[in-house]
């Protein structure tokens, strides 16, 4: 059952092989003892496609009922006393744990010393399902739409910076529109691009930017706009503390631009697991006391 499941959500005997630590092979061999057993065919095979047939797409939900719901009964004998056991498999978005949820993790791992903590930081979106995450932080303004449940656990400010550098000699910054002017600094993997949206007598209006740099890591942009370079719509995470030394200066302080949503994504909504639920709250307590709560939507 578990190797028809990974057969059905990668679409390939080899990476269901890789997941299960077994050989290509041994997993079709898997699959038809199975669909000897139910007397049915529950995967039609060619040399070069997939498919699950019909019977196979029945079979499959009751396959990850099961599945599911036996995972959950072996967590529930492995907590002690309350306390979350096993290994705990998360991906988080490389600048925010670098930058905030960093120095939290100590805290989190002290209070839990039954669990291991397997942390990926990686800006893509992960398969929670064929890649075997427990769950994975997301960051954005919306979310794509996905069989996933996501889980909203807090706000992240966006603020318009740029060193005092910058600003001496360059162009007159009085409203968003006067941005196409200025040399921007752009991150790449924003859903909305160049697109930067602000909020103008309480109406969003988007400014096209464009600028000399483009990157795909918050971080990076650190250096540069502390050189001067140029200026940048960033979370307010990435620039807490040069903006607190007056290293950079927040722009534009009568038009906001909308909050970034932090969502706690997981498989599925029932049946959560101890080790799940802990670190969801965990990070949904510490955004709340940091002042990136429900707040923060402004």
């Amino acid at each position: 059952m578990r190797a028809f499941r990974a057969v059905v959500e990668t679409r390939s005997f080899k990476r269901a092989g890789d997941q299960l630590g077994l050989g290509g092979s041994a997993v079709s061999k898997l699959i038809a003892g199975l669909e000897r057993d139910v007397g049915a065919v529950l995967l039609q095979r060619t040399t070069r496609k997939l498919a699950i047939t019909e019977a196979g797409e029945a079979f499959y939900d009751s396959v990850v009922r099961v599945l599911d719901e036996t995972a959950l009964a072996i967590d529930r004998l492995q907590e002690h006393d309350g306390q979350p056991q096993g290994v705990l498999r998360v991906s988080v978005p490389t600048s925010f744990a670098l930058m905030w949820l960093s120095t939290r993790m100590p805290d989190f791992l002290v209070r839990y010393p039954g669990l291991r903590l397997d942390m990926t930081l990686n800006d893509r979106y992960v398969d929670l399902v064929a890649e075997r995450y427990d769950c994975a932080l997301r960051i954005g303004s919306e979310l794509p739409d996905s069989a996933l449940y996501a889980r909203r656990l807090g706000w992240i400010p966006r603020v318009l910076v740029a060193a005092p550098g910058y600003l001496n000699g360059s162009p007159p910054l009085c409203t968003p529109a006067d941005l196409a002017a200025h040399d921007a600094l752009v991150y790449s993997l924003s859903n909305t691009g160049s697109a930067w949206t602000f909020m103008v007598e309480g109406e969003p209006v988007s400014v096209e930017v464009s600028g000399r740099f483009k990157v795909n890591n918050s971080i990076m942009l650190r250096d540069t706009l502390l050189a001067g370079i140029g200026l940048a719509l960033t979370p307010h995470f990435v620039v807490q503390d040069l903006l607190a030394s007056q290293r950079l200066m927040a722009l534009l302080p009568d038009f906001v631009p909308g909050p970034l949503g932090v969502h706690g994504v997981i498989t599925q909504r029932r049946h959560v697991p101890m080790k799940t639920q802990i670190f969801l709250d965990f990070v949904q307590d510490a955004l709340e006391r940091s002042g990136y709560g429900e707040s923060a939507r402004g």
